[in-house]
């Protein structure tokens, strides 16, 4: 049996490689500050592609903040109604009456090998190149992301003056009710610590990642690796697509503080079948990957609490201080990721309680995939082995 202390001592360990060695990844300060807000002259032109499937309650205010965004390039604004049966084309088009840069097209069925959300990026690309021809970028986000008004301009400056590829916000989550408040901040934790921002954003490393609700594209770029085709039958399309691209260009990823996902959740399950439809293909269907993942949660957010209180009970004074200290280094790095999004910093505490039910959710996608059930999504089911219709 593993001694105690030895248990937290690698806990306390592996926070501090954690906390110096991990490209900071649990700073909240990777945003698109600072950018010129002068415009390029001529401004480089934008389309805007969403791809909508039963996104009726929110497609409006996402379409509406596109079309006042302040800048000048933005040629075109197209919708894909994916097949909708809530209303969705209609509530696009009631934003923008009088406003000929919206366009809704409809989606074609879904063929064998693509993800329902690539497929229609796809032809809202499409559409973009025919209305577009000498369209400089596309701008690929969801119907539920409402825009700061100034987004757009941020997004283009940053891609013209660092020579990016993609640029990509993760934006703002909505922690709308308990279960969100408990869990969502905690995902975009973990979520940073997956993909640290610092380093996507260095070109002299390999590690690549996105945030599929705002990204914009250089066009060239992208028809260079062969389109979003490239990554058709992806439910994690935005990080394939930023392997992609990164791989014969730069990319970027931050936080936005003002663009806002407007998409609430009824509650636990709700975020449950988020998190368990993408989880097992995040860790690439391997048993091994989803043993060291576990372990590593087990390690890093169970073993300090767990330590701390047995250190007490049992009078080990060294689990007891090693888990302390480790609960004090968990707790700090949670700190900028609560702050950010305006919680207590008392809720750091609950972080232990979150990464169980993150494993769970985990442990779950494994289970539906070993059943062959697959991912459920917007009523489409994708088997492990690839997305069908």
């Amino acid at each position: 049996m593993i001694p105690l202390a030895a248990v937290a001592a690698a806990s306390f360990a592996v926070w501090i490689l954690m906390v110096v060695r991990r490209g900071g990844f649990w700073r909240t300060d990777v945003r698109l500050s600072g950018v010129s807000m002068r415009p390029p002259d001529p401004p480089p032109k934008v389309v805007a592609v969403i791809p909508a499937r039963d996104e009726a309650e929110t497609i409006g205010a996402a379409v509406a903040s596109l079309l006042i965004q302040n800048y000048p390039g933005l040629a075109a604004v197209i919708v894909v109604d994916d097949n909708s049966a809530d209303g969705t084309a209609e509530s696009a088009r009631a934003v923008a009456r009088h406003d000929d840069r919206l366009s809704v097209i409809s989606c074609p069925s879904l063929p064998e090998g693509w993800s329902g959300k690539v497929w229609a990026q796809h032809q809202g690309i499409k559409a973009a190149v025919a209305a577009i021809p000498d369209a400089d970028y596309f701008l690929l986000t969801d119907a539920d992301v409402e825009h700061e008004r100034d987004n757009l301009f941020k997004l283009v400056a940053k891609a013209e003056s660092e020579g990016r590829d993609l640029v990509s916000l993760l934006v703002r989550q909505n922690t709308e009710g308990p279960w969100a408040r408990l869990l969502i901040p905690a995902i975009v934790f973990f979520f940073q610590k997956l993909y640290p921002f610092n380093w996507i954003n260095d070109p002299e490393r390999p590690t690549a990642g996105a945030a599929g609700g705002c990204m914009l594209v250089y066009r060239q770029a992208l028809e260079v690796v062969g389109g979003v085709e490239r990554v058709r039958n992806n439910l994690i399309d935005d990080c394939a697509l930023a392997t992609v691209m990164q791989q014969n260009g730069s990319i970027w990823l931050g936080l936005s503080e003002h663009s806002l996902c407007l998409r609430r959740y009824g509650g636990l399950g709700d975020i449950w079948k988020m998190v368990a439809r993408t989880s097992y293909e995040q860790l690439n269907h391997s048993t091994m990957a989803v043993f060291a993942s576990t372990v590593g949660m087990a390690l890093l957010y169970i073993a300090p609490p767990m330590c701390f209180v047995a250190g007490l009970l049992t009078g080990d004074g060294t689990a007891t201080s090693m888990s302390f200290l480790a609960l004090c280094l968990m707790m700090l790095a949670y700190m900028p990721t609560l702050g950010f999004y305006g919680e207590s910093k008392w809720r750091a505490f609950l972080l232990p309680v979150a990464a169980i039910l993150y494993m769970l959710m985990t442990l779950d996608s494994v289970r539906l995939a070993l059943r062959g059930i697959g991912s459920q999504w917007k009523g489409r089911n994708y088997p492990p082995e690839g997305p069908v219709a």
